[in-house]
């Protein structure tokens, strides 16, 4: 292992040698690491549509269909592909399409340019929400009369052939949810259900309201968000969803799809923000960078967050750094975006367990660094 303290106190103190041999050490950090932040959408900018042969112009109208969905995915809301905002500022769809392919069921596969189409809306001053996205948790258990309880797993288990019934209506409830999530830049996830799930939560825990149960199983998988769904089947007013994002709680009603447009409703009113928002400065302090690998690490994550305007390095105190930060949005929704990173973690609540009551938030954001991941 790389000893590296002594350079990394250099590299702050003088960033031009970031450019020399410290970046041989950055190198060899990142080839023998993936550092993941927060969650990353690598399709957020990719859409699959609809090819119909028997439009005027197939291709031009798959585009546009296409361009439509990412522009809903980047501003957080719903529109309509009549809308005027999408007509005025997106005038010819074929401007921002990076590369497509043919795929299955005459649909077409479409990426297109995500930084081109942030800045047009930014350009016009709409609200505009990044890649970097919370992971929602869903916990969703399901009567379907007769005495059948299930929960839904992220997986179908495997069953006797007299079981396949309640294997498809389960996949099928989970696309539900996924798709619609999906269609809105959302990313989710179900838990594995196995034995140490099955330890923890039952189906009566869920469908009786113990939310904090849920919560405290939700940690392993490391979610953001967590969305506890009660759904009966036939009785679509009867079916209840909870959502949980640190102290913030909402309580919906619905079909699956319909929690998850407000799921992504909900989202997006946190972490968006308005391109018309005033440039504000914040001081940002994070502690435990005691390497170069760790304050390139922050150094990037930092930079591909997209209410950040700008950033810099103002003070040094043994592993501790103190940014001065200029961004849109506010110093609460940064702490929100910062809570949602795989790196960092608030001060006050590093080490202590997942709780239900909001952090008390200052205009100064404190927080401690942790080691990503490694992956091989």
């Amino acid at each position: 292992m790389i000893d590296d303290s002594h350079v990394f106190q250099e590299v702050v103190r003088r960033p031009g040698l970031v450019t020399c041999h410290c970046l041989v050490l950055l190198l060899i950090a990142g080839l023998t690491s993936a550092t993941v932040f927060a969650v990353e959408m690598p399709a957020l900018y990719t859409a699959e549509v609809t090819l119909d042969a028997e439009e005027a112009d197939p291709t031009a109208a798959a585009y546009k269909r296409g361009l439509w969905e990412i522009v809903v995915r980047v501003t957080g809301s719903e529109l309509s592909e009549d809308a005027p905002l999408f007509g005025d500022y997106f005038p010819n769809a074929a401007r921002y399409v990076l590369q497509f392919r043919q795929g299955a069921d005459d649909t077409l596969s479409i990426t297109f340019d995500g930084p081109a189409i942030e800045k047009a809306l930014r350009n016009a001053g709409e609200t505009v929400w990044g890649a970097d996205r919370p992971l929602t948790l869903v916990w969703l258990a399901v009567d379907w009369g007769e005495g059948e309880r299930e929960i839904i797993a992220a997986n179908d288990p495997e069953r006797l052939p007299d079981a396949a019934r309640s294997i498809d209506r389960n996949r099928l409830l989970r696309e539900r949810v996924q798709e619609t999530a999906s269609r809105r830049g959302i990313p989710v996830a179900f838990p594995l259900l196995d034995t140490e799930d099955l330890q923890n939560v039952s189906f009566t825990d869920i469908w009786g309201g113990f939310d904090e149960q849920l919560l405290q199983a939700s940690r392993r998988y490391q979610a953001d968000a967590v969305l506890i769904g009660r759904v009966r089947a036939g009785a679509i007013y009867r079916n209840r969803w909870t959502y949980y994002l640190g102290g913030v709680k909402e309580e919906w009603g619905g079909q699956p799809e319909n929690a998850a447009h407000l799921l992504a409703d909900a989202l997006a009113a946190e972490f968006a923000f308005s391109s018309n928002a005033p440039l504000e400065t914040v001081t940002l302090k994070i502690a435990g960078i005691d390497s170069v690998r760790a304050y390139g690490t922050v150094q990037k994550y930092l930079k591909q967050l997209s209410l950040i305007d700008r950033f810099e390095v103002r003070t040094v105190s043994g592993d501790e750094i103190s940014y001065e930060v200029r961004l849109r949005g506010g110093s609460s929704r940064l702490r929100r975006v910062l809570e949602i990173s795989d790196i960092l973690m608030p001060v006050e609540n590093f080490d202590e367990p997942l709780r239900l009551d909001p952090v008390p938030v200052t205009d100064d954001l404190d927080f401690m660094y942790r080691a990503p991941f490694i992956s091989y």
